[in-house]
C-alpha cells in the first residue's frame, strides 16, 4: 500500500519540498542490510519486465546515498550483452549527457554531488534515439505515475525533451516511497510504472508466452 503521509502544503512546491524532506528521512532510516535486500527484490521486477527483457540499449543510472541499489540491474544488462547507457550531469548546461558504459568499474568516476558517472574520455556519447528502456530516479512517487525528483529538474528536461516515439520509463523504489499522490506541475513528466519490493504500480498483466521457434 502506498505509504500515508501527514498533511500537506496546498502550494505544489512546498507540498513537493515537504514530501522530500519526509521521504529522504524514511530512506536514510533503513538499516544497510534491509536497504540491500529490499533492493534486489525490487531490481528483480523490473528486470522480469517485457519491456526490459526486450530492451537492447537501456539507461539506467548509479545509485549513491540511500537510494536503493542498482548496481546488481546494471549488472545484469551487461551481462546479458546489452549496451548500458548512465547519464552525466553537466551542470553548466543544466542537462544530462548520455554516454554507454562497458565498465562500472573503469568507466565510473565520481560527479557532482559524488553520483558515479561515466567518464567522458573512456565512454562514447548516446543519443536518446538509440535508447529504448529508461529507469528513472526519484524521491517519491504516486501509483498514477507521478514522480518527485531531488529538484535540479534534470529528468524532467531530458524526458521532456525526448523525441518520439518515447521508451518505457520505469522507477525502481522501495514501497515506502510510493505515496497516495505528489503534486505535479505542467513541466513534469509522469512515468509509465514503479516497481518496488512489494508490487508494481500499475499492476503488470502477465504476458503471454513466446511461441517457440520452428526449424525451416
Amino acid at each position: 500500500m502506498a505509504e500515508t503521509l501527514p498533511q500537506l502544503p496546498h502550494q505544489p512546491a512546498e507540498a513537493k519540498a515537504a514530501l522530500r524532506r519526509e521521504i529522504l528521512a524514511r530512506r536514510d532510516a533503513l538499516d544497510p542490510a534491509v536497504r540491500a535486500r529490499l533492493s534486489a527484490a525490487a531490481t528483480a521486477r523490473v528486470a522480469a519486465l517485457g519491456a526490459f527483457r526486450r530492451a537492447r540499449v537501456a539507461l539506467a543510472y548509479a545509485s549513491f546515498g540511500s537510494e536503493l541499489d542498482t548496481r546488481g540491474l546494471l549488472r545484469h544488462v551487461l551481462d546479458g550483452g546489452r549496451v548500458l547507457v548512465l547519464p552525466r550531469i553537466q551542470r553548466a548546461e543544466r542537462r544530462l549527457a548520455l554516454h554507454e558504459v562497458r565498465d562500472l568499474d573503469a568507466d565510473l568516476r565520481p560527479g557532482v554531488w559524488g553520483i558515479p558517472e561515466p567518464a567522458p574520455d573512456r565512454c562514447r556519447p548516446v543519443a536518446p534515439h538509440e535508447i529504448d528502456f529508461v529507469l528513472v530516479p526519484g524521491l517519491v512517487f504516486d501509483p498514477d505515475g507521478g514522480r518527485i525528483g531531488h529538484g535540479a529538474g534534470y529528468y524532467d528536461r531530458l524526458l521532456g525533451a525526448w523525441p518520439e516515439p518515447v521508451p518505457p520509463l520505469v522507477a525502481a523504489a522501495f514501497e515506502l516511497q510510493v505515496v497516495p499522490a505528489v503534486p505535479m506541475l505542467p513541466t513534469d513528466r509522469r512515468i509509465d510504472l514503479v516497481a518496488t519490493e512489494l508490487r508494481t504500480y500499475p499492476p503488470v498483466p502477465p504476458e503471454p508466452p513466446e511461441d517457440p521457434q520452428e526449424d525451416p
